[in-house]
Parts: structure tokens; sequence; C-alpha cells
């Protein structure tokens, strides 16, 4: 990665985003050390302007920035680092440095595809989605059958906490039979978007 840290006296901006819920969390700044130090230990790491040296994020209270993906912007001065956070991000105890809660939890839907594409690529024995792939479309498109016909009779005759864990347990399976078929979720948020009128 190329960054340029030229035009702040060696410091760039860090801007800190939950990997799940999207939410902008914090904003930091790092020098080249600092970079290397949150590449090399996956923890994110800053250069503190006020303390002089650098810092890394939950050094002392234990609440780490865990590195998922970091990008460069497109003047190669600003970095956009996505984290899973380990408990509240601000020294207040707040979720994030915006007074912002960190919630967001439609986005595990897009953690949850990633996870399973990961899976379809790697198929790790002993994980049930693996077994799942490895019994091939007929078996897969059953079980979005049979798990759509346990939905239906939550919803008409259940309770609702039946109903949810059923409609999420579809929800799961369809994913499957989606990433099977080369498909994700997105693209049915895609098709749904083409289709929604104001």
């Amino acid at each position: 990665m190329n960054i340029d840290f030229g035009k702040m006296d060696g410091l760039v901006p860090a801007i800190i985003q939950d990997n799940v819920t999207m939410k902008v969390l914090m904003l930091g700044f790092m020098n080249k050390e600092a970079f290397e130090v949150t590449e090399n230990t996956g923890k994110v790491t800053f250069y503190s302007r006020t303390k002089n040296r650098l810092w890394t994020k939950g050094e002392e209270s234990g609440n780490f920035l865990n590195v998922v993906s970091m990008t460069l912007d497109c003047d190669s001065d600003t970095l956009l680092i996505k984290v899973n956070p380990v408990g509240p991000v601000c020294h207040t105890g707040d979720d994030t440095c915006f007074q912002e809660k960190n919630t967001g939890d439609i986005y595990f839907l897009k953690y949850l595809q990633d996870f399973i594409t990961k899976r379809y690529n790697e198929m790790p024995e002993g994980s049930y989605t693996t077994s799942l792939f490895k019994k091939g479309v007929n078996r897969m498109a059953q079980k979005v059958g049979e798990e759509a016909v346990e939905t239906v009779i939550e919803a008409t005759n259940g309770t609702d906490e039946g109903f949810i864990y059923e409609a999420s347990d579809l929800i799961y399976h369809l994913i499957v039979l989606l990433t099977s078929k080369g498909h994700s979720i997105e693209d049915l948020a895609v098709e749904l978007k083409k289709r929604h009128k104001e």
C-alpha cells in the first residue's frame, strides 16, 4: 500500500468502521510505524498526538479493534479500516466516538453471506454448511422447502418466537442455495430494488 504520509507531517487519518454494522466508530491518525504495527499485529494502532507515541486501541481497556481490511482512498492519504471491535470504542464508554449506538443487525446478513461463501470455497470438514453443499442442489432446495413449510406453520399456528426461529432457518438455507447456484443475498436486494416503486 503506497500511503502518502507527506501531507500532514507524517500522519494520515484512519477512519475506523465496524465490519458488520458499517457504523463509523472513530477517527484516529497513523504514522508509518503505526500502520506497520497495525498491519503486523491485526490490531489497530494509532499515533497519539497528545501522548506523542504509538497507541494500540485497547491496550489498557482490552477493547481492541481487530482489523478485517484496510483500504486507501483515491488520494492515497486517508485509510478506511474495517474492524471487529471488542467492547465499546470510545473512552467515555459509548459504542462510538460519535455518541451513536453501534447497531445495524440487518448487516449481519452480509456477514452471513460472506461466511457461507467462504465455506463454499473452502469446504471445511465437520461443517454443517459444507455437508449441505456436498449433498447437492436438490437436497439444498428440499431444505429450503421444508423450512418454508415450517415457517408457515409457525406463522399460522405457532408462537412469535417459533416463527422467528423457523424464518431464520429459512433465510440461512436460502443463502446456502443461492451460493451454490453462484448467487448471493445481495442479488435478491438488487432485484427487489429494481421492483421498488415509491
